[in-house]
C-alpha cells in the first residue's frame, strides 16, 4: 500500500503509434503520417514541429542511441491534465520500420518479427535509448535535448492506428487498408484499446474518408479521429480519446469533425496572427532588425502565442514585410516629396513661359540641367534608380533625384506647370485688367465698401474671369493704395498750409475756434473731401498733425526715419573727419622740423616695399619736399608681427607718423585693426597725448595685373576705412605706373604727416591765441523740410565737398564749421542744418546770423513750409532761398515746379533775399563759393543782428528750446573795412536805363585788390596781381555811364532783372514818360483782382544790378548750369558817411519787423486763411492796415513792404534754355493778362501715362513697334523720313529737339503721313523743331518704350560701376539684350543722335542736352515714385553714355573721351535798344567755367 503521507504518482501510459511501414514499395514515396502526428503532439509548438521525417537511415544512424538498433521510436512524453484536473503522463513511442540507404532493405534489429507483429508488441525495452526529436538530431546526438526512455520494460496501454486519407504517394488505398486490417487483427489480441487516426485530412480524399469509417464501422468500439498534424488539428483530440479508454474515470472526449476543428484551430490562428501583426506594426522604423524586434517582444504574450501556433520562421517573414511596407511606404513619400516639390523646382527654373511653352518634356529636361541653379533643386546619383539607392536615408537633402524625371508622374506634372503658367499668365492679365478698371471708375472713393462697387462691373469681362476671391484681392488692393495715397496727400496738403498751423507758439494748445478755423478752411480742399468715409481716420491725421506741429520733436515727425535731422546726423556722422585736411602747406608754419620718423605698417612685406620706395626716393636717408630737406627714419614692420606694439613706440624711436599701406581688401582689414588695437594701447594704458594724436595715412598699392578689377573697390573701401578712422586716404594717381608706389603719394603722405605734427604741437604745447577755434565768428541755420524728394547730401555737399570744412564742438552732432575768407580775414562760420520743425525754437530763442532756407520745386508742400517759417523770421536777418530740383529742364517741362521756382525767387525779390537753384543732375552746385555772397551780407549785418537780438524785450528766458548754438563768452566786435563790392561780385551793367537809385558797382581798380584763393574766397593783394590779361579777356561787361550824383540812402532796392526786361520790351513798343515819383496803374501784367497799385519808383526800383545768366557745358561732363542772384549792394555814400554810424542811427530808429509784413506774398498766403474764417475787411485794408501800423512805428523809415512788382515770375526765371527762340519769346510778349490768369488758375495734374496726344484715330502711331517694321525695313518709315530730313536741312539748328515745333504742324505731319505713307516732308514746307517734335512724339505714343522696362534695374546698377571700361562693357552686354526690333530702331535713333551733337558747336546741343530731352522719351519713367526722383540723373546719364559712346556701342569703335571744350553760348535775344549798345569795360563778372585757369576749380555758379 502506498503511504498515506505520500500523494499519488499521475498516471502514467504508454501509446504505440502504428501504421503503414516498410519499403517504398510497401508504403509508396512517403509514409502515412505517423512522425508527423508525434512530433504534433509531443512537441506542439510550430518551432519545434518538423514537417519531415526519413525512414531510410544509414547503419550509423540505426546503430545511434535514438534509434539504437530498434523499428521504433520513442518520442518522449506528455503530462496532460484532463477536465476534472487530473493530470497524466503520455509515453509515445512510433513503430515503424527502417530502411538501409545501402540495401533499402529493412536494417536487421534484435527483433526479427514481421512489423504486423512487431507493433503490436505490448511490451518495449532498449537500453538508454534516447528521445528523438528529428532527423538532424541523427548523429548529432549532443546537440539536442538528452532524454532517455524509461528503463525496464515499457508496457503500452493502447494503440493509435494511423491511417492516410490523402492521395498518397504511389499507394493504392485499398493495399493499405489490406494492411490496416492485418495490422487491426493483430493489435485487436492484446486487448488493448486501439483508436484509428485519419491523417493528413487537410489532403483528404473524400471516399478514403468514408471508407476508413465504414471500415471503423464494422468493428466494435472502433473510433476515427480526423486529424492533420500541418495544421495541429484534433491532434491533442485522438491522444485525449485514446487515454480515456484506458482510463474510464475521465471524461470521454468529443470527437469533433475535420472541417469544424479545422475552423476553430484557423481562427484561433488568425486572432493569434491579428494581435502579431499588431505588435510587429508598433516597429515604424523600416531599418529595424528581426533580432532586435524579436528579443524586446520575446516576452510578450500576443508574440508568444503567435511563435507557438505559427513559428519563428512565419513571424519573422511576417516582420520582413511589414519592414518592406515600411521602406516602400518611405520611397512612396519621399516619391511624393518630390514630385510635390517639383512644381516649386520648374517655377524657379522654368518660370518664363515664353521659353518653355513650345518645348516638349526632354527638350525641357536639357534646358533645367544647363540652368545655374540646377544643383540646388536636383541631384544627379551615381546609381539608378533612385529607390534603390541609399539616397531615400537623406531625409534633409531635399534634392530632387534626376533621374525621377523621366517617369510619366514628372513629364504630367511639366505638362501642368506649363499649363499652370498659361493660366496665371491670364489670370494675372485679368487681374490687372480689372484693376485697370476699377482705376477707371472715377466715383470709387477711398473707404468705399465692395457691395456698392461690384454691380457696375458685373458685366465686365476681367471680372467674370477671375474667381470672387481674386475680385476682392483686387479691389482691397486698389482701395488699399487709394487709400494710402488719399491719406498721403492729405498729409501734404496739411503741410502745404503750414500757414495754417504755425501761426501759434511751441507747446500751445490749438482754441476749438483755432480748431473750427482749421477746419473751415480744409473742408473746402478735395483732398479734405477724398477722406469723407474714412472721417475717423482724417481727424486722426490732422489731430496728429497739430500735435506734431505744437509738439515737434525728431522722434515724433511725421516723417519717421526720413526726418531731415536724422539724416543729417547720420550724414555728418559719416562724412565729418575731427581734423582738416587738405591745407597741404599749413606745416611751414609748424614748429621746425628736420627729422621725421616714419612707422611703416603692411602685410606680406608691403611695409618693406614702401620703406625700400621712399629709401630710393631719397640721398642718403634726405627726402626733399617743397625746397625743404627732411632727415628721415624709416621703422618697416610686419601687421602680422607679435611684437607690433613694442617695436611702435620705444624710448630711441617716436614716430611723427605711421604709414598704413594695403593692396587688398584682406590687407585693408587688417591694417584696420591693428590701428584700433595701437589707439587703444595709446589711449588706454600709455596715457601719451602725443602717442594718442599719432597721425596714420592709408595709401593704397598700386596692382599692375588687375588694377581695371579690383581698384575701384580697394579706393572705395580704404575711404571708408579712412572716414571711419578719420585719417587721411592716399590714393593711386591716375594713369599707369611701373611700381607699386607713386612719387606722388609719398610726397601727399609725407605733407599730411608734417601737418599732423604741427596740429599735435599746438595740442600738446598749446600757445596763447588770438580765439577759441570752437567759436564761431557766423551762425548760420540752414533748414530742410523733412521727406523732400532730394538727398541730404545734396544739400550739403557745398559744404562738406569744401577743404574748409570740419567738425563742430562735440554734441553738436549736426553742425559743421567753415573756414572762409570773407573780406580781409578769415572767419569761422558755424552751419547748423535742421529740420524747419526743429528750427521754430532756433528762431524763437537762440541768436542765428542766417538763414538758408531750402525748399523742394517739386513739393507745394515744402514751399509751403518756407513761407510759414520765413514769415515769423525778423527782417533783419539775412536769408538766402535755395530751390532743389532735379535739371533745368524741369522749369520748362513742368509748369508746377515752374511756378515754385518762380514763387521762391520771388519771395526772394520782395524781401532783398538771395535766391539760388540746386540740380541734383549736375555737379556745378557743389562748392562753398553757392554761398559766399550770402555770407558777406550776414558778416556785414552782424553787428545789426546782434543789437536787435540783445534789444529784443520780449524774449522770455524762460521759454527755452534746444540749446542748438554754444553761448559765445566773448564780444562780437570785427572789424568791417569791407570793400563795396563785397555784396556782390558780379558784373552787372554800371548804370541805371531807368532811375537814379540802383546801385552801381565797384571800380575796376577797387577789384583789383582782390583775389581768389583755392576755395574761391576773395582776399587783398598786397602786390601787383599776376594774369592781369587772363581778367580782361575774360570779363566782358559795358562801360560805365556816369551816373546822376546820388545821395545816400539807407535802403536801396535792386531792380527785378525779368521786369527790367519787361519794361525794356514795353518801352521800346510805346515809349512814354516815366514820372519819379507818381503813383501809377498796375502793370499789364498784374493780376486786376490783386488790386494793388506801386508806387511807379518802387516798382522801378531795382537793389543791385540786372541779374545775368550763365549756361555752359561743363569741360567734363557738359552740364547746364543756371545762375540767379538777387543781392543786396551798399550804396556808394556808406562808406564815406561811416558805415556803422550809419547802420547804428538806422536801427536806433527802427524796432525788427517780420518778413511776412515785407512781402506780399507771404503776407496775403496767411491773409487768404484769415478771409476764409473772417470777413471783416477786404484784402487791401487788412494789407494796408498792417503797413500803415508798421510806418508808424518804425519813424523814419520809407521802407516800402513790397520790394519788386507783383508777379515779376510771368516772365520766368532765367535759365539758358529760354533766350534762343525768339518764336517763343514773341509769344511771350503777346500772351494776354487775363489768359494767364486763366491758365494760371487750371488745375495741373500729371497722370502716370501721359494721354495719347492725338485726336484722330491712327492705324500706325501708338501701334507696337513689331507692326510697323519688317525683316527687310527694320526702321519705321516714319522715324526714316523724320531723321532723313532732319539731317538733310536741319542739322545744325539751334535749340534742335529742344526748342519746341508748332503742334499743329506737328499733327498735320502725323496725319499726313497717316494717309499717304509715301508723303515728301520736304513738300509740307513744315519746320526742322516741327518735324522732330513729331518724331519725339512717334516714340511717346508706342505702348512700351523703346527702352524695355525689364531692363531699367540693370542699366540703373551698371551705372554704379565705378570704372569706365567695365561700366562701358556691362552696358554693351545689356543693350545686347534688347528684343531686336528694339535694338535696331535704338541703334538707328542713338547714332542719329550721336550725329546731332557732333555738331554742337551751331546747333548748341551736346550729348549732355540731347539726353536730357530724349531720356524720359526713351526710357518713359514713372515720375509719380518717389523712389524713383533719386535716379533721374543715372537714367538721364545712361542715354548720355549711348549718345557719346555710339560707335563704341553699336559699330566697334574706341572709347570716346568726353570732349574738353565747352559748347558756345546761344546767343541772347536782343531787345530794343533803349541805351547805346555795351562795350566791353575792364570790370570782372562772374567767371566763365571754361576760361578759368586749369590749376583753378571751375566757379561755374558765377558767384566768386
Amino acid at each position: 500500500m502506498m503511504a498515506k503521507n505520500k500523494e499519488p504518482r499521475p498516471p502514467s501510459y504508454a501509446i504505440s503509434v502504428v501504421g503503414l511501414s516498410g519499403t517504398e514499395k510497401d508504403k509508396g514515396n512517403c509514409g502515412v503520417g505517423k512522425s508527423c502526428l508525434c512530433n504534433r503532439f509531443v512537441r506542439s509548438k510550430a518551432d519545434e514541429y518538423y514537417p519531415e521525417h526519413t525512414s531510410v537511415l544509414s547503419t550509423i544512424d540505426f546503430g545511434g542511441r535514438v534509434v539504437n538498433n530498434d523499428h521504433f521510436l520513442y518520442w518522449g512524453d506528455v503530462t496532460q491534465s484532463g477536465e476534472d484536473g487530473i493530470e497524466c503522463r503520455i509515453h509515445v513511442i512510433e513503430q515503424t520500420e527502417f530502411i538501409d540507404d545501402q540495401t533499402f532493405l529493412p536494417h536487421r534489429s534484435t527483433n526479427l518479427q514481421p512489423y504486423i507483429k512487431r507493433a503490436a508488441a505490448s511490451k518495449l525495452q532498449s537500453a538508454e535509448k534516447l528521445m528523438y526529436i528529428c532527423t538532424d538530431q541523427l548523429g548529432l546526438e549532443q546537440d539536442f535535448e538528452q532524454k532517455q526512455m524509461p528503463e525496464g520494460k515499457l508496457s503500452i496501454d493502447g494503440f493509435l492506428l494511423c491511417i492516410d486519407v490523402s492521395q498518397g504517394c504511389n499507394r493504392k488505398f485499398d493495399d493499405q487498408l489490406k494492411f490496416v486490417n492485418n495490422l487491426y487483427i493483430q493489435l485487436s489480441k492484446s486487448k488493448k484499446p486501439i483508436i484509428i487516426a485519419a491523417t493528413k485530412c487537410d489532403e483528404c480524399v473524400d471516399h478514403y474518408l468514408r471508407e476508413v469509417q465504414a471500415f471503423a464501422s464494422n468493428k466494435k468500439n472502433l473510433v476515427v479521429v480526423e486529424t492533420s498534424a500541418r495544421f495541429n488539428v484534433n491532434v491533442e483530440t485522438c491522444f485525449t480519446a485514446l487515454v480515456q479508454m484506458m482510463d474510464k474515470t475521465r471524461g470521454k472526449p468529443k470527437i469533433i469533425p475535420y472541417l469544424d476543428a479545422y475552423k476553430t484551430q484557423r481562427q484561433l490562428v488568425v486572432t493569434a496572427t491579428d494581435k502579431f501583426e499588431k505588435l510587429v506594426q508598433t516597429v515604424r522604423d523600416y531599418h529595424a532588425t528581426w533580432k532586435t524586434v524579436s528579443n524586446k517582444l520575446k516576452n510578450h504574450p500576443d508574440y508568444e502565442e503567435y511563435i507557438n501556433l505559427e513559428g519563428t520562421k512565419k513571424a519573422k517573414n511576417t516582420f520582413s514585410k511589414h519592414i518592406e511596407q515600411l521602406k516602400q511606404e518611405h520611397i512612396r513619400k519621399r516619391r511624393e516629396e518630390y514630385i510635390n516639390a517639383l512644381p516649386r523646382a520648374l517655377n524657379t527654373l522654368l518660370s518664363n513661359l515664353d521659353e518653355i511653352e513650345h518645348l516638349n518634356w526632354s527638350e525641357a529636361l536639357k534646358l533645367i540641367e544647363k540652368r545655374p541653379d540646377f544643383q540646388s533643386c536636383f541631384v544627379v546619383l551615381e546609381k539608378t534608380p533612385w529607390d534603390e539607392t541609399d539616397h531615400i536615408d537623406k531625409v534633409n537633402d531635399r534634392r530632387i533625384p534626376f533621374d525621377l524625371l523621366t517617369t510619366l508622374e514628372a513629364e504630367k506634372v511639366y505638362q501642368n506647370h506649363v499649363q499652370h503658367l498659361i493660366s496665371e499668365k491670364r489670370r494675372v492679365e485679368m487681374k490687372e485688367k480689372f484693376k485697370k478698371t476699377l482705376e477707371k471708375i472715377q466715383f470709387i472713393s477711398p473707404g468705399q465698401p465692395w457691395e456698392e462697387v461690384i454691380c457696375f462691373v458685373m458685366e465686365d469681362e476681367a471680372f467674370k474671369y477671375i474667381t470672387d476671391g481674386d475680385s476682392k484681392e483686387v479691389y482691397s488692393r486698389h482701395q488699399r493704395e487709394i487709400v494710402e495715397k488719399a491719406k498721403e496727400e492729405f498729409q501734404e496738403m496739411l503741410f502745404e498750409h503750414s500757414e495754417l498751423f504755425y501761426d501759434l507758439d511751441l507747446n500751445a494748445t490749438p482754441s476749438s475756434d483755432k480748431m473750427s478755423e482749421i477746419h473751415a478752411v480744409l473742408s473746402e480742399e478735395p483732398r479734405y473731401q477724398a477722406l469723407q468715409k474714412l472721417a475717423p481716420d482724417r481727424e486722426s491725421l490732422l489731430l496728429k498733425h497739430i500735435g506734431f506741429v505744437y509738439h515737434p520733436t525728431k522722434e515724433t515727425c511725421l516723417s519717421g526715419q526720413n526726418c531731415m535731422d536724422i539724416k543729417v546726423e547720420q550724414l555728418l556722422a559719416n562724412s565729418l573727419l575731427q581734423l582738416d585736411h587738405g591745407r597741404s602747406n599749413l606745416y611751414h608754419d609748424s614748429a621746425n622740423i628736420d627729422k621725421v620718423n616714419l612707422f611703416i605698417l603692411g602685410k606680406d612685406g608691403l611695409a618693406q616695399e614702401l620703406a625700400n620706395e621712399i629709401r630710393t626716393q631719397s640721398t642718403d636717408d634726405e627726402y626733399a619736399l617743397d625746397g625743404k630737406i627732411y632727415e628721415l627714419d624709416l621703422r618697416p614692420v610686419d601687421a602680422k608681427s607679435p611684437y607690433l606694439l613694442t617695436q611702435l613706440w620705444t624710448s630711441t624711436f617716436k614716430p611723427h607718423g605711421c604709414f598704413c599701406v594695403f593692396n587688398s581688401i584682406e590687407s585693408l582689414n587688417f591694417i584696420g585693426e591693428c590701428i584700433g588695437k595701437i589707439r587703444t594701447e595709446a589711449s588706454q594704458i600709455r596715457r601719451d597725448k602725443y602717442m594718442a594724436n599719432l597721425s596714420f595715412t592709408l595709401i593704397l598699392a598700386n596692382q599692375r595685373d588687375s588694377i581695371s578689377k579690383n581698384l575701384p573697390i580697394l579706393r572705395h573701401q580704404g575711404q571708408q576705412l579712412a572716414n571711419k578712422l578719420q585719417c587721411p586716404f592716399v590714393d593711386v594717381p591716375a594713369g599707369t605706373y611701373p611700381r607699386k608706389f607713386n612719387e606722388a603719394q609719398i610726397k601727399q603722405a609725407l605733407r599730411g604727416v608734417l601737418e599732423a605734427v604741427k596740429h599735435n604741437f599746438d595740442v600738446v604745447s598749446p600757445v596763447p591765441t588770438i580765439k577759441d577755434l570752437s567759436e564761431a565768428d557766423l551762425r548760420i541755420v540752414m533748414c530742410a523740410m523733412c521727406g523732400d524728394p532730394f538727398s541730404v547730401d545734396l544739400i550739403l555737399s557745398p559744404f562738406l565737398d569744401s577743404h574748409s570744412c570740419s567738425a563742430a564742438q562735440a554734441g553738436q552732432s549736426n553742425s559743421l564749421m567753415l573756414d572762409k575768407i570773407i573780406g580781409e580775414k578769415r572767419r569761422r562760420i558755424q552751419i547748423t542744418i535742421l529740420s524747419y520743425h526743429s528750427s521754430i525754437g532756433v528762431r524763437k530763442d537762440e541768436l542765428v546770423h542766417g538763414y538758408i532756407l531750402v525748399y523742394s520745386a517739386k513739393r507745394k508742400a515744402s514751399m509751403g513750409m518756407l513761407r510759414a517759417f520765413l514769415s515769423e523770421v525778423q527782417d533783419t536777418i539775412p536769408v538766402q532761398l535755395v530751390a532743389v530740383t532735379d535739371s533745368q529742364a524741369d522749369f520748362f517741362e513742368n509748369e508746377a515746379i515752374k511756378e515754385l521756382m518762380t514763387e521762391g525767387e520771388h519771395i526772394a525779390t520782395e524781401i532783398t533775399a538771395k535766391f539760388t537753384a540746386l540740380y541734383s543732375l549736375s555737379q556745378y552746385h557743389r562748392q562753398t563759393e553757392v554761398f559766399t555772397l550770402f555770407f558777406s551780407d550776414v558778416l556785414e549785418k552782424k553787428n545789426m543782428i546782434e543789437n536787435s537780438y540783445m534789444s529784443d524785450s520780449t524774449r522770455e528766458s524762460t521759454h527755452t528750446s534746444e540749446d542748438v548754438f554754444p553761448r559765445s563768452p566773448r564780444g562780437s566786435s570785427l572789424d568791417y573795412n569791407y570793400p563795396d563790392s563785397e555784396d556782390d561780385t558780379e558784373g552787372p551793367p554800371p548804370y541805371s536805363p531807368i532811375g537814379d537809385e540802383v546801385r552801381l558797382l565797384p571800380t575796376p581798380s577797387d577789384r583789383s585788390k582782390y583775389r581768389l584763393d583755392l576755395e574761391g574766397n576773395e582776399y587783398p593783394i598786397h602786390s601787383t596781381p599776376l594774369n592781369c590779361h587772363d581778367h580782361e579777356r575774360n570779363h566782358k561787361v559795358p562801360p560805365p555811364i556816369k551816373p546822376k550824383p546820388l545821395v545816400p540812402k539807407t535802403n536801396v532796392k535792386k531792380l527785378d532783372p525779368n521786369l527790367l526786361k519787361t519794361i525794356e520790351a514795353g518801352i521800346g513798343k510805346n515809349p512814354r514818360k516815366q514820372p519819379s515819383r507818381v503813383p501809377t496803374a498796375p502793370p499789364e501784367d498784374i493780376e486786376p483782382s490783386d488790386n494793388y497799385a506801386e508806387p511807379i519808383d518802387t516798382i522801378f526800383k531795382h537793389k543791385g544790378f540786372a541779374d545775368d545768366i550763365y549756361a555752359v557745358p561743363d569741360d567734363s561732363q557738359n552740364r547746364i548750369i543756371k545762375v540767379r542772384n538777387s543781392i543786396v549792394l551798399n550804396a556808394q555814400g556808406d562808406e564815406e558817411n561811416g558805415y556803422p554810424d550809419r547802420l547804428s542811427r538806422s536801427h536806433g530808429e527802427r524796432r525788427p519787423s517780420k518778413y511776412k509784413y515785407k512781402s506780399k506774398t507771404l503776407f496775403s498766403k496767411a491773409k487768404s486763411y484769415y478771409r476764409r474764417t473772417h470777413s471783416d475787411a477786404s484784402d487791401d485794408e487788412a494789407f494796408t492796415t498792417s503797413k500803415n501800423k508798421r510806418k508808424g512805428r518804425h519813424r523814419g523809415s520809407e521802407e516800402d513792404p513790397l520790394l519788386s512788382p507783383v508777379e515779376t515770375w510771368k516772365g520766368g526765371i532765367d535759365n539758358p534754355a529760354v533766350t534762343s527762340d525768339q518764336e517763343l519769346d514773341d509769344k511771350k510778349v503777346k500772351k494776354k493778362p487775363q489768359k494767364a490768369k486763366e491758365e494760371k488758375k487750371k488745375k495741373k495734374t500729371k497722370p502716370l501715362n501721359p494721354p495719347i496726344r492725338r485726336n484722330w484715330e491712327s492705324n500706325y502711331f501708338g501701334m507696337p513697334l513689331q507692326d510697323l517694321v519688317t525683316a527687310e525695313k527694320p526702321i519705321p518709315l516714319f522715324v526714316e523720313k523724320c531723321v532723313q530730313f532732319i539731317e538733310d536741312t536741319g542739322l545744325c539748328t539751334e535749340g534742335l529737339y529742344r526748342v519746341s515745333g508748332n503742334k499743329t504742324d506737328q499733327d498735320n505731319i502725323q496725319k499726313q503721313f497717316d494717309q499717304d505713307h509715301s508723303i515728301s516732308l520736304e513738300s509740307m514746307e513744315v519746320t526742322v523743331n516741327a518735324v522732330a517734335g513729331a518724331l519725339k512724339a512717334f516714340f511717346a505714343d508706342l505702348p512700351d518704350p523703346l527702352v524695355p522696362y525689364s531692363l531699367h534695374q540693370e542699366l540703373l546698377e551698371t551705372s554704379k560701376i565705378l570704372d569706365k571700361t567695365e561700366r562701358l562693357h556691362e552696358l554693351k552686354e545689356i543693350v545686347k539684350k534688347f528684343p531686336p526690333v528694339n535694338y535696331d530702331v535704338f541703334k538707328y535713333i542713338i547714332t542719329h543722335l550721336n550725329r546731332v551733337s557732333q555738331q554742337y558747336k551751331t546747333n548748341f546741343m551736346t550729348a549732355d542736352n540731347l539726353s536730357i530731352c530724349f531720356w524720359p522719351t526713351l526710357m518713359r519713367p514713372d515720375f509719380e515714385n518717389r523712389a524713383f526722383l533719386s535716379t533721374t540723373k543715372i537714367h538721364q546719364s545712361v542715354i548720355e553714355t549711348f549718345i557719346q559712346q555710339c560707335q563704341f556701342f553699336f559699330y566697334n569703335g574706341e572709347v570716346v573721351e568726353a570732349p574738353a571744350t565747352a559748347a558756345p553760348q546761344p546767343p541772347p535775344s536782343n531787345p530794343v535798344q533803349m541805351v547805346e549798345p555795351m562795350v566791353p569795360l575792364q570790370l570782372p563778372p562772374p567767371l566763365q567755367p571754361q576760361l578759368i585757369q586749369p590749376q583753378l576749380p571751375a566757379d561755374p555758379l558765377g558767384i566768386i
